[in-house]
This record gives C-alpha cells, sequence and structure tokens, in this order.
C-alpha cells in the first residue's frame, strides 16, 4: 500500500485539473499579510535566524493558502517582501536569500528537495502548494553567484535578486520573475540587466507576473498583456499608498480595466507605512478588494474570474482616448485657472463653482472636459478639474498625462491636491475625457472612505469615462490616469 499515497495525490490532482478544464473561470484568492519583520541590525544574522523568521511568516501564509483551498481557490497570490520583510542592506539580506533554478529544470522541491543546493523555503513554498492542490504565488529573493569574467558581477561576487516563484497544485516550481524596475529604496537587490517577461500557461488561461513599483512602467507590464497576450496577472507587492491617484486599490483597479486583464494583487499590511490594500481585479471592476488603515491584521480576499476575460462580452471595446474631446468646441482661456502640486507634479486647475456644468482646462497639449451634475452644491466643499502634461521625476521618473476631477482638502484653493480620503458631495453624473496623446490610460473613479465604485462607471469608445448610474457615494476623484511610456526618458 505504499504507492497509495502518491496515486490518491495524482488522482486528486487530475480530478482538479479536468474540473478547472472544464470551466470558463477560475477561483482566485490573494493575501493581505501583516509581515512578522526582523529586528533592526548592521550585521547579518545566521542563516537558522534568518529561517526562523520565514517560517514564521510562512506559519500565517500556510494558514491563508490552507484556508483559500478550503474555499474552492485555484490559486493564490501572496505580498512582495511578505516572507521577510524590508529593512536590509545588501549584506543583511543576504542569509534570506536562496538560489532559485530556471523552472525549465522540472523540480518540484517538495518531493526532492535535495536536487539543488539547500532550499528550505522553497521547500517548504512546494509542499503548501502540492498539499492543498493549489498554485501559489511567493515573493523570496534570489542570488546568482559571479565572478570577474562577468564586466558587471557586483563587488561581492554574486547578484541579488527581488523574486517572485509561482509553484503548481503538484508543487513545481513553474515561474520565476526578477523585479525589473527596483523602487529607489531596493539597494539590496540588482537590476536583471534585461526585462524578464514571465508566463505560465494554466487550465484556466494564460498568466503573467510583476511585481509592486513594475505597474507604473512598460516593460514587462504593458508588454505582458499587449505582446503576450496574457490573460491575468500575478502581482505581489508592497504598495505604500499616496492619494489622490496612487491608492493600492485605485490604481491598480484601474490597470486592470484599461489594460483589459485580470490582475490579482496582494499587498502587504502595515498602516504605519500606509500599506494596506489588496483585490481581485477583473476588467469590469473590482470582484472584490480590501482597504483597512485601522487595524494590524492580515485579510484573505477569495473571488471568482473569467478565465478569459478578453472573450467575455464585458470586455472593453477599443478606446479612442482623444476622440470626444478633440470635437468639443475649445473654450475661451479660462480665466481662473490657477496651479497647485500633486505628489509633486504642477497641476493646472480650475474651480467648480456651479452645480452643473461643463468645464475645459489644458495644459501642454493635454486639454480635459468634463461635463457633472452635483446633487447640490455644498459650500463648505470645493472641487477642480485639473490638468497634468509632463514628466514625473520623484520617486521613479515617469511621463503623465492626467484629468482628474477633485475635492480639495478644504475651501482653500491651496490646498487643492492634497491627500484627501472622505468627502459630502454627491454627483448626478460625470463625464470626463482629454485629448490623450497614449492609448495607455487608466481610468479611475475613487469615493468617500476609500472605496472603490464596481459597477457604477465605465469608459466609452470615443475616450469618456461616465457615471452608468447615480453614484452611491460621496465622490472624492473621478481620474483618468494616463502613461506616455515612450516619453519616459525626456530630460
Amino acid at each position: 500500500m505504499v504507492t497509495s499515497q502518491p496515486l490518491l495525490h495524482a488522482a486528486v490532482f487530475t480530478l482538479s485539473v479536468l474540473q478547472a478544464l472544464a470551466s470558463d473561470t477560475f477561483i482566485a484568492a490573494v493575501y493581505e499579510h501583516a509581515v512578522i519583520l526582523p529586528g533592526a541590525t548592521d550585521e547579518p544574522v545566521s542563516p537558522d535566524s534568518a529561517l526562523a523568521l520565514m517560517n514564521k511568516n510562512m506559519d500565517v501564509l500556510e494558514g491563508a493558502i490552507k484556508e483559500a483551498a478550503r474555499q474552492g481557490a485555484h490559486i493564490i497570490v501572496t505580498p512582495e517582501d511578505g516572507i521577510y520583510g524590508w529593512r536590509f542592506t545588501r549584506e543583511t539580506i543576504y542569509p534570506y536569500l536562496e538560489d532559485i533554478p530556471d523552472p525549465t529544470v522540472n523540480w518540484i522541491p517538495c518531493t526532492d528537495p535535495t536536487r539543488f543546493a539547500p532550499a528550505p523555503v522553497q521547500e517548504r513554498l512546494s509542499c503548501m502548494a502540492r498539499n492543498n492542490s493549489i498554485y501559489v504565488v511567493a515573493n523570496i529573493g534570489d542570488k546568482k553567484p559571479c565572478n570577474s569574467g562577468d564586466p558587471s558581477c557586483p563587488s561581492d561576487g554574486r547578484y541579488q535578486y527581488n523574486t517572485d516563484v509561482v509553484f503548481d497544485p503538484e508543487g513545481k516550481l513553474v515561474a520565476r520573475y526578477h523585479k525589473y524596475n527596483l523602487f529607489m529604496s531596493e539597494t539590496q537587490f540588482n537590476y536583471p540587466k534585461e526585462p524578464e517577461a514571465v508566463t505560465f500557461e494554466t487550465p484556466f488561461g494564460k498568466f503573467g507576473i510583476f511585481t509592486c513599483f513594475d505597474i507604473l512602467f512598460r516593460e514587462p507590464a504593458v508588454v505582458l498583456v499587449s505582446e503576450l497576450q496574457v490573460d491575468s496577472v500575478l502581482f505581489p507587492t508592497a504598495w505604500m499608498n499616496v492619494l489622490p491617484f496612487l491608492t493600492a486599490v485605485e490604481i491598480h483597479s484601474a490597470w486592470a480595466m484599461g489594460m483589459g486583464v485580470n490582475l490579482l494583487s496582494a499587498n502587504t499590511h502595515n498602516i504605519s507605512l500606509a500599506m494596506t490594500g489588496s483585490g481581485i481585479y477583473a476588467p469590469d471592476g473590482a470582484r472584490t478588494y480590501y482597504y483597512n488603515m485601522k487595524t494590524g491584521d492580515g485579510h484573505l480576499l477569495v473571488a471568482e474570474l473569467d478565465s478569459h476575460p478578453r472573450l467575455s462580452p464585458a470586455s472593453l471595446p477599443a478606446v479612442n482616448w482623444s476622440s470626444y474631446t478633440s470635437s468639443v468646441k475649445r473654450f475661451s482661456p479660462n480665466d481662473r485657472n490657477f496651479g497647485g502640486l500633486i505628489f509633486y507634479d504642477w497641476f493646472t486647475f480650475t474651480e467648480i463653482t456651479k452645480p452643473e456644468g461643463s468645464l475645459t482646462v489644458c495644459q501642454k497639449d493635454l486639454c480635459c472636459h468634463l461635463s457633472y451634475k452635483m446633487a447640490g452644491k455644498r459650500e463648505n466643499e470645493a472641487y477642480v478639474l485639473g490638468a497634468f502634461d509632463g514628466l514625473h521625476v520623484v520617486e521613479g521618473q515617469y511621463y503623465l498625462q492626467v484629468c482628474t476631477l477633485l475635492k480639495c482638502k478644504s475651501t482653500d484653493l491651496n490646498t487643492c491636491g492634497q491627500p484627501v480620503e472622505t468627502a459630502q458631495t454627491k454627483f448626478e453624473m460625470f463625464s470626463l475625457s482629454g485629448t490623450f496623446g497614449t492609448n495607455y490610460v487608466f481610468p479611475e473613479v475613487l469615493y468617500s472612505g476609500v472605496e472603490l465604485a464596481p459597477g457604477e462607471f465605465e469608459v466609452l469608445n470615443d475616450g469618456r469615462l461616465i457615471s452608468k448610474t447615480r453614484p452611491t457615494k460621496p465622490v472624492v476623484t473621478v481620474t483618468l490616469f494616463g502613461r506616455w511610456y515612450e516619453k519616459d526618458h525626456l530630460k
């Protein structure tokens, strides 16, 4: 009877594959994890101490994985830095790293842990996937030795990479991705020499994977969708929220809608660093999401997604983003335009003074047009229409074209653009559009309390972002967040 367990496992796995094959949908899970952080140190800890900390985090992740599997999930994403945190120098992270092989080696660490150098973290993640018959996505650190024959080799003789791994329901390593767009503080890691566009096939669609800051750039994020035609993207992140446009749930759901794919986003949870906001996003809106700045606990999300969202009737039509606004009669220059900063970018604003109407504001080549009707204009709240057409250069360099309807922090117009979480003004309708020079525009609607508005707005093929029904909550911002990748390297 020694063989019965593997046979049973194979039978269960085959059955689950066949069930998934027969379905046009799948169950996705993401876990927002409150990472147990190592103590601050200038000296590397021992490998045993590093593994002990990682096992504490993996104990928590394993509980989430078991619960996700119990709820029928086929795949679960865990956060960037979710196994060891982020308080590191190049030297102090070294005990936490493992050598992660290329997935072409066809390896199940759970059943063959001694095939390569010791890899207890990969072994445990592999067993979590295998024992629960679920795809497991995790973020760990990869180390690769190099020598003086490589002119790029660091002086300590190794490359260190921020790395995503995926194990299939048998526990096999099926994907490895080295983060390409490192955030400014990630000095413990090296940049890969070339961006990696990593994909893998499942019974429920083609998947791609990238990490955190990658989402703001063309490579590999846009390449995976536009050129490699993935259906769903796996997205481990350690995202610090920045209102009004770059809160995790807001920009990540907008990216899924703008690109026409599913996005499984797992954030770390650390309210002292404004890290929260995970979600399971479809092209037509969030299926479920989590944002909590009040408590310190982790949270599991589970939801159903279409396996091939591009084939779904709800799939967005091809949008000509500048079509509508280009046809609008240009208004004479507005004497009441004024400037203001949003996250270090100098916007041109015009105040919304009437309960309903139409406005245009321009900056450089971008003109933004708004038609709106408020359900009563409140005297204690100010709103503006804003435009920005330029290069963002703080914490990364990337070219933006942004049109935004925005609540100001107070009735003092000098506060317009400062972070705001709550509002009281409700709108009967809104329609926002702009003369964008890029096709990559991400539609954001954020309600009071940092709430999303799934199903309450849509993008028309002439480039208008419109309310479908009367908005149910007060509006913090309605934004078209455009990225013009070709202009990122302007001086």
